[in-house]
């Protein structure tokens, strides 16, 4: 079984910064691309960043130029960098990471539980 963890949510004044973290813990052989989502009150879920197991990234137009996505495939770990946070910025923030398991070819797709991320003065 695969879990994953996000944290660093939190408030925050417009301007400001945060950064939002998520490990994937459990019985993982191998971890593909890795992906930050995030669906605000009312909205559908978007793709902000995500980076690829050869360090290729794609970010939404959205938060180009103020976040910035990486990751620690010895720690299992995605990071997202949030600068310049605007009040639409608001919302809950999901990782998302497609792996194979142990003794598993197939490729599965996770979710984390998602962190709250509130930009408000």
């Amino acid at each position: 079984q695969v879990q994953l963890v996000e944290s660093g949510g939190g408030l925050v004044q417009p301007g400001g910064s945060l950064r939002l973290s998520c490990r994937a813990s459990g019985s993982i052989f191998s971890i593909y691309a890795m992906h930050w989502y995030r669906q605000a009150p009312g909205k559908q879920r978007e793709l902000v960043a995500d980076i690829a197991n050869n360090g290729n990234t794609y970010y939404a137009d959205s938060v180009k130029g103020r976040f910035t996505i990486s990751r620690d495939n010895a720690k299992n770990m995605v990071y997202l960098q949030m600068n310049s946070l605007k009040p639409e910025d608001t919302a809950v923030y999901y990782c998302k990471v497609d792996l194979n398991g142990d003794f598993d070819p197939i490729l599965r797709t996770y979710w984390g539980p998602g962190t709250q991320v509130t930009v408000s003065s």
